[in-house]
């Protein structure tokens, strides 16, 4: 079954801290539904979290295979990164969006299973200021990478507090948008698959709401590492996304966001 994590409605308890520059709720009258490009109903926004191996592997050929585009938000201390750094900048010319996902993903360790927090990235233990601080250093190091200004968020963890305090509402300047966190819920239902098959990632499109407008699907290992999906599942996910075109809109979450707000 897709996990706890399935949906972060449950986290959009916290709309009071949704980030100034997510796209705004989209007007629109009953003549003129919002549609996405070719006319689609629905749109989804791949995205692979943590910048490992297998993302470069098995991931980047095969989205290639159906000139897919998608988000890849890296964490700059991955080992992955320093070593395969020219794989990256070539994932930018093939189109697909690098996303600031922190420096060294920095989440609470009071929480259950976060046995693997190490204590100096325990965000328990951080102050507001210094994520801040954090974040802008990736968006500094991700533009050293692809030269680009404009940058969208990931929360590692999916934690919303830092020592005690809500952040979103502090680091929205930085982001054009806050993946999940947006103020027009319709852009904001989240998976984060482990071990589904095709089929199940499948259903969850099919199953949609018909209010929805973006599913954001949030994959870490795929055929590897860890929090992993078979290749197998992710390439017929593709395969059906693929096929479908004229009913699923695919894109990076940057472009999706941006086309959003451009429909207001």
């Amino acid at each position: 079954m897709i996990k706890a994590l399935l949906f972060f409605w449950l986290l959009l308890l916290s709309t009071a801290v949704v980030a100034d520059a997510n796209v705004a709720a989209v007007e629109e009258s009953p003549s003129e539904p919002f549609t996405w490009p070719g006319g689609a109903q629905l749109a989804v926004s791949l995205s692979y979290d943590d910048a490992l191996n297998s993302q470069l592997d098995n991931v980047i050929p095969a989205l290639k295979k159906h000139n897919f585009k998608a988000s890849f938000y890296i964490v700059p201390n991955s080992p992955v990164i320093n070593a395969r750094m020219a794989e990256w900048r070539a994932t930018v010319k093939d189109g697909h969006e690098l996303g600031n996902h922190s420096m060294y993903h920095p989440c609470r360790a009071s929480l259950p299973n976060r046995e693997w927090v190490p204590a100096h990235h325990d965000l328990d233990s951080y102050s507001v200021g210094q994520l801040v601080e954090e974040l802008t250093l990736a968006n500094t190091f991700l533009k050293a990478i692809d030269g680009k200004l404009e940058r969208t968020y990931t929360v590692p963890c999916g934690d919303l507090l830092v020592d005690g305090q809500e952040y979103l509402s502090e680091i929205s300047h930085l982001f054009t948008a806050i993946k999940g966190h947006g103020a027009d819920k319709r852009f904001s239902p989240i998976i984060y698959p482990e071990g589904e098959t095709g089929e199940e990632l499948i259903d969850y499109i099919r199953n949609a709401s018909s209010e929805t407008l973006l599913v954001n699907i949030v994959f870490h290992g795929v055929g590897g590492d860890y929090l992993s999906v078979s290749s197998k599942a992710h390439a017929e996910l593709l395969a059906f996304l693929a096929n479908n075109r004229d009913s699923f809109y695919v894109d990076s979450y940057i472009n999706l966001m941006k086309y959003a707000a451009n429909k207001q």
